[in-house]
């Protein structure tokens, strides 16, 4: 079939001038040819089960031009927030605020850009990523960030290192016509704990339902990777929020490799975007590895959520435990989809796999499809579930029957499904600001039923 993701950039030229502006080592530019291959190979879609529902229609990659190049605005905001540990924040091909609190920079925290880091931690970056290794091999948006992002950003707690204020990473982006490509490597040494704030708002007001918000109504492109990984016995929560604006498509791909005794926490809410397309990767390769991962959708308008999610138990004793929830109005589309792979030296695993979609009106429209390989029966727990439906009435009466109007006990149990990722959100702000957004999703009955009509 013909390749839906056409990016004029997606070019061994491109990556190769990439590397050149950069002034990469050889193994840099290695990394971008080989990743640049893989991209121009690979389908769309590698898994059977999902292939047909991936759907990228609405993008029109052909009138996006990505950055070439990502530097530091004429002034960089050196402040750091109330309650955090640090930020770093990219205003579309800028890097306008950079800084550190005293006690994580004494720690010997990093929050940069990887081209402005010491050049002596190179190494252990190459030890980290070469190869590919922190990336799906067989994910062709993947690898297109791989092959041509102009930024990669390295964050890294030493091992030891107890960080109990959030690092912030935010994005400001949407330029109509533009796009930015970027990678983003987390690295927790042995014993080490922190907690990372990944915040994506637009750069240029408008709506987050989806659809044209002004006069130039040319798509903005966000393609990014979180590339995590954890050494024995560290402990990562990392909570993001997205509210792109309405002609923005959105490609994420979140990849961790989750060692001996290690505890990683996703906790992802996305509300804006025109397409976003979600894939996180988790990989549980020491003893007694664990994740626990909650990632929400909330859609309108004319939205399409495709969030994917593979967790491979590659150790004994490891435990996964994953939530998948969305929230579909208007006309937006959801696809709810996740695998679990167990493999044969993964004696004792426990896993648990729930997706599960919110219908508010007639025209939305969800997908879910939890699904399980199994190549080891000595475990604890290995299950899915799933459900696709309207708000369950009895509780809409239940609430009524206690005072509440009809429109806020639907209101109150939408938002109430969602909470279990605003809960997490580590920064109190943030946390009431994702609340705030949701509140604001909200469309009234009376709307959503003139809409099915």
């Amino acid at each position: 079939m013909t390749d839906p993701f056409f990016l004029p950039s997606g070019t061994e030229a491109t990556a190769r001038q990439r590397s050149a502006d950069l002034g990469e080592p050889g193994w840099l530019l290695a990394e971008r040819m080989d990743a640049i291959h893989r991209y121009e190979t690979l389908p769309p879609e590698t898994n059977q089960l999902f292939t047909t529902y991936l759907d990228l229609r609405s993008a029109r990659f052909e009138e996006i031009e990505p950055y070439q190049q990502v530097s530091d605005a004429a002034e960089v905001d050196q402040a750091v927030p109330e309650g955090a540990a640090g930020l770093l924040h990219l205003r579309e091909d800028r890097i306008v605020a950079r800084g550190l609190s005293p006690e994580a920079r004494a720690a010997g925290v990093v929050l940069d850009a990887l081209s402005n880091v010491d050049r002596a931690l190179l190494p252990s970056v190459r030890a980290l990523t070469e190869g590919g290794r922190t990336l799906p091999a067989t994910d062709k948006f993947a690898q297109f960030a791989r092959a041509t992002a102009p930024v990669a950003l390295f964050i890294h707690v030493p091992g030891g290192v107890q960080l109990t204020d959030p690092l912030v990473l935010r994005w400001s982006v949407g330029e109509p016509g533009r796009g930015l490509v970027s990678r983003t490597i987390v690295s927790l040494g042995a014993g080490a704990s922190a907690r990372l704030l990944e915040e994506q708002g637009s750069s240029v007001g408008g709506s987050p339902q989806g659809g044209a918000t002004g006069p130039d109504s040319r798509q903005s492109l966000w393609a990014g990777t979180m590339e995590v990984v954890l050494g024995e016995g560290a402990t990562l929560e990392v909570a993001a929020e997205q509210n792109l604006g309405g002609q923005t498509v959105s490609l994420v791909n979140r990849h961790a490799t989750i060692g001996q005794d290690a505890t990683l926490r996703w906790a992802l809410a996305s509300v804006g975007s025109l397409l976003v397309k979600s894939r996180i990767d988790n990989e549980l390769v020491g003893r007694g590895a664990t994740v626990n991962q909650v990632e929400i959708g909330f859609g309108g308008g004319s939205q399409l959520f495709d969030l994917t999610s593979y967790t491979r138990h590659k150790a004994p004793d490891t435990t996964g435990d994953l939530l998948s929830k969305g929230v579909f109005q208007d006309r937006a589309r959801g696809y709810l989809k996740g695998l679990i792979q167990i493999e044969r030296q993964a004696r004792g695993t426990d896993s648990y796999l729930g997706e599960f979609a919110m219908l508010l009106a007639k025209k939305a429209r969800s997908v879910a499809i939890p699904s399980l390989e199994i190549d080891q029966p000595d475990v604890r727990r290995a299950s899915h579930s799933s459900s696709v439906g309207p708000i369950d009435e009895s509780q809409v009466f239940y609430l009524m029957s206690r005072g509440l109007t009809r429109e806020l006990a639907r209101k109150f149990i939408t938002l109430g499904f969602l909470e279990p990722v605003v809960a997490r959100i580590p920064l109190p702000a943030a946390q009431e600001r994702l609340r705030r957004l949701l509140d604001e999703k909200w469309i009234s009955e009376p709307v959503l039923a003139a809409e099915a009509a």
